[in-house]
């Protein structure tokens, strides 16, 4: 009989209660197509049956086999049984003015992870997170404070994209994917790309890779094994300083890497992909506002085929950092257009229930409060 994984128990057992020492369910979302086709026939089903199964999923938006209404009540109550759909909670939602919906998702083994989803015109974008907190250690942003527990699973990823989409009216579905959330997707690359993989396919969200973004504070790396998995995703490089020794100080990592190495392996990127690459730049106020910074940013951009993401500081409580003024933004935009540099100033959304970039946090201590460390 064909094993499939077991991770570890939801909760802690209770001592004499039986029922807790015995195995959880698997969680669906991590089984492969092939995992799922080998059950299936090895209980006597069809191979069709998976198919259907997986529609249900991310077509017909299921969260209960029993939904499955075309699947025989036999089938229905053996998953039951063998796995689980989503074995996550939603430990609080917020919503915006702006229709920015953030859920604070509780995994089964108590870590936290953010997810958000956007609403402009007719785009309906998420912003997924890859890992419990992030080691990166940017200075300015709330998900890094705590560190970083572990990587999260293809199924814990997609288990977010799915609660998401479930908040759509049933005539709406996603259209962009953001990997921008908590942690940094390319040191999660091997459960990135399974999620992404199920993200993209026609049976599963159908959403091309031109419409789907990884961002990454720049690890070469891995920048190489995504360009060798020739899927053309659009890359974000978080770049926020135009030399070392300040990005140093923005982007701990930044140390052992350089701008240098992060560059070309951008440019490989791009000539692997043909897919403009963007770079992505907090705006900090009295930080890397300066009009020096603006004119040393366009001579390393000078030559590539780039957009340049402008983003305002978001403000995180406990955090020295502030929004520039409207005159400083101004003057940095103008430097980079008249050198010629394509440059997108991030429109806020969500900063109201701390959903902008760089908000997202992995502890928020009690329900709808924020943690001692915020």
């Amino acid at each position: 009989m064909t094993s499939l994984p077991v991770l570890p128990p939801t909760q802690t057992a209770v001592p004499g209660d039986d029922a807790d020492a015995r195995p959880r369910k698997v969680h669906l979302l991590n089984v492969t197509d092939e995992g799922l086709k080998d059950w299936l026939a090895e209980r006597g089903y069809p191979a069709f049956r998976g198919k259907q199964i997986r529609r249900w999923l991310f077509s017909g938006r299921a969260d209960s086999f029993e939904t499955m209404s075309d699947l025989p009540a036999k089938l229905r109550a053996e998953l039951t049984e063998s796995f689980d759909i989503f074995q996550a909670s939603e430990a609080h939602v917020s919503t915006s003015r702006d229709g920015t919906e953030k859920i604070l998702v509780r995994l089964a083994d108590g870590g936290e992870v953010e997810c958000v989803l956007l609403r402009d015109g007719d785009r309906r974008s998420i912003c997924v997170s890859s890992q419990v907190g992030c080691a990166m250690g940017c200075v300015f942003c709330a998900s890094g404070l705590d560190g970083v527990d572990r990587n999260l699973t293809r199924g814990e990823i997609l288990e977010q994209m799915l609660r998401l989409q479930h908040r759509l009216p049933a005539e709406e579905r996603l259209s962009h994917i953001v990997m921008m959330g908590m942690g940094e997707p390319l040191a999660n690359l091997p459960g990135v790309l399974a999620a992404l993989d199920v993200a993209r396919n026609p049976e599963g969200l159908g959403i091309s890779p031109r419409r789907i973004t990884i961002s990454t504070v720049g690890l070469p790396p891995a920048i190489d094994k995504l360009a060798a998995s020739g899927v053309p995703y659009n890359l974000a490089v978080s770049l926020h300083a135009p030399n070392d020794e300040l990005r140093s100080q923005l982007v701990p990592v930044n140390q052992k890497i350089g701008i240098e190495p992060v560059l070309a392996a951008a440019d490989r990127y791009f000539a692997s992909s043909g897919r403009r690459l963007t770079f992505e730049y907090v705006l900090l106020g009295g930080v890397n506002d300066s009009e020096a910074c603006a004119h040393e940013l366009t001579r390393v951009l000078r030559g590539r085929t780039v957009m340049m993401n402008v983003i305002p500081y978001n403000p995180v409580e406990g955090l020295p950092y502030r929004t520039p003024n409207k005159e400083s933004i101004s003057r940095f935009r103008q430097i980079l257009e008249a050198s010629g540099v394509n440059v997108m100033f991030r429109q806020r959304k969500g900063d109201e229930i701390d959903a902008a970039c760089g908000q997202l946090r992995r502890n928020r201590g009690s329900i709808g409060e924020k943690s001692p460390a915020t």
